[in-house]
């Protein structure tokens, strides 16, 4: 193993779900998913993996398969503030990485996990990164539930939006009347889903908490406008892959029952090299 971590995985499970509730306890092959998340982050090869949860059984469930939990507030608005007390109680120092994998994600990949955290290291002006991959069709370009975020010459994020951006005027004329069936191949136009994995400075997760909504994140629901509201900036780290989703309603689960019924994905969840 690295004799010198880099990074912390932090995975806030809450026990409420709206939409599935107990998913985070849900089985996938013999484990609850919330074991499977937390085997994906020590598959990162981050120095620490630890479960932030305000359940008794989640974190018993968690334990139990030999990983770590803590209990946090059950109050708490977003997963961020979640974070924020986990890493005050396990005393991280500010310079530190958290990755915030999240608790419903059993199938993201260890090297994209990695690959956030590396982003913010290599890049000290910021105090985010995050991932994002090309979109290749139309009807995703369009889909309000896919968020978009467009770059700098740096890498990092302009903006973020469930809009379609960056848009295309003269090849997009008539919309939305006349839409092509295919992306049209324009230089500098190179769409990017954005996916919802991070990594922190704990510098910035201690000062979340304090930050003023910022205007547009309630009207696009994207928590992440609240930190480029403030003036911090977030590395984007783009990658090829389009990682399976997450799990949100039960047919979801269903998809990622199926999916970890498929023994060959077991190789997919392990990341030698940079990390042996």
């Amino acid at each position: 193993m690295n004799q010198h971590p880099e990074f912390i995985v932090l995975i806030p499970a809450r026990r409420a779900s709206t939409r599935l509730p107990d998913k985070a306890l849900a089985d996938l092959g013999g484990k609850p998913m919330v074991v499977r998340v937390a085997e994906v982050a020590v598959a990162s090869g981050a120095g620490r993996v630890v479960v932030a949860t305000d359940d008794q059984e989640i974190a018993a469930a968690v334990r139990v398969h030999g990983h770590e939990a803590i209990l946090t507030r059950t109050d708490h608005p977003t997963g961020t503030d979640r974070l924020a007390e986990a890493a005050h109680q396990l005393g991280l120092r500010d310079e530190a990485i958290v990755v915030n994998l999240q608790g419903d994600e059993p199938a993201m990949p260890p090297q994209l996990v990695r690959d956030v955290a590396m982003r913010l290291v290599s890049h000290p002006d910021c105090s985010i990164s995050t991932a994002a991959h090309p979109i290749l069709s139309i009807e995703e370009f369009l889909a309000p539930s896919v968020v978009k975020v467009v770059l700098d010459a740096q890498g990092r994020a302009l903006a973020f939006s469930r809009a379609p951006i960056p848009f295309p005027r003269d090849a997009f004329a008539g919309f939305p009347r006349q839409i092509p069936d295919v992306l049209p191949d324009l230089a500098g136009f190179n769409p990017l889903r954005h996916l919802g994995l991070y990594a922190y400075r704990v510098a910035f997760l201690r000062a979340y908490p304090e930050l003023s909504p910022a205007p547009t994140e309630a009207v696009e629901s994207l928590e992440q406008l609240r930190a480029l509201w403030h003036g911090y900036r977030i590395a984007v780290n783009v990658t090829a892959e389009n990682p399976v989703s997450g799990v949100d309603t039960p047919a979801d689960l269903e998809r990622m029952r199926a999916y970890f019924g498929d023994t060959s994905l077991q190789c997919g969840l392990t990341l030698r090299a940079s990390t042996s």
